[in-house]
């Protein structure tokens, strides 16, 4: 009899530390596994910083291709926007254009040099602008008008634009900040300056309000740089 009670409580003894045990190993795993979750959460925001850093990497490469006079946006006549980037891998030849000064005949011979070399890859593109005398007063519609009626121009127009002062517009800053020959950096002299861009974007060659557009050394400038391979 004393046997048996002795067994009995060895048993219960036995069995009660058993539970205790897997207790403690059910708590073990619970506790391994919060253990994991900062882990987890670490991991996170690595991969978050990650997708900063190539979205900065992204942005940095962006801003290092915008560089030139063919980086700029403008506004044509008709108001709407255009990025100068669709005239890369052309000569772009830009003019600081007006209606009513003494050298806007000079009109009829940039529309000479679009039609005899366009389709070599010239683009020549006018810039209204009202800063020297006023000769340039009236509206978009009114620019359009008088260009198509008095010199059947067919280049691109841009919308009137500011060129010299805090008020330039950001191309014309760009511009006239440059060392191009042979008149070398400064502010835009007065109507029809005109600066030659070759087909990487680069300015080649700024020339004088009064050197016309057929002019030996304007033709002979893009011509050569029509010539040159990209």
């Amino acid at each position: 009899m004393i046997v048996r009670v002795s067994c009995l409580l060895l048993f219960s003894v036995c069995f009660v530390g058993c539970a205790d045990d897997a207790d403690v190993g059910s708590a073990d795993a619970n506790s391994a596994t919060e253990t994991s979750e900062p882990e987890t959460a670490e991991n996170s925001s690595t991969d978050e910083h990650a997708s900063d850093h190539t979205h900065a990497n992204t942005t940095d490469s962006g801003e290092a291709v915008m560089s030139g006079p063919l980086s700029f946006e403008m506004e044509t006549l008709a108001g709407e926007k255009v990025a100068l980037s669709k005239y890369k891998g052309n000569v772009v030849l830009m003019v600081n254009v007006a209606s009513e000064c003494g050298l806007t005949p000079q009109y009829e011979k940039l529309q000479a040099l679009h039609s005899k070399y366009a389709d070599q890859g010239l683009s020549v593109i006018g810039f209204p602008c009202n800063q020297f005398g006023g000769q340039e007063p009236g509206s978009a519609e009114d620019i359009q008008e008088f260009c198509s009626t008095k010199y059947s121009v067919e280049f691109d127009m841009m919308a009137k634009v500011d060129v010299n002062g805090d008020d330039a517009c950001a191309l014309y800053k760009h511009l006239t900040a440059l060392d191009t020959k042979p008149e070398g950096p400064g502010n835009i002299g007065w109507n029809f300056e005109k600066f030659l861009v070759d087909r990487t974007g680069n300015v080649i060659h700024r020339f004088s309000p009064r050197v016309e557009p057929d002019d030996a050394e304007v033709v002979n400038a893009i011509e050569t740089a029509l010539a040159a391979t990209p």
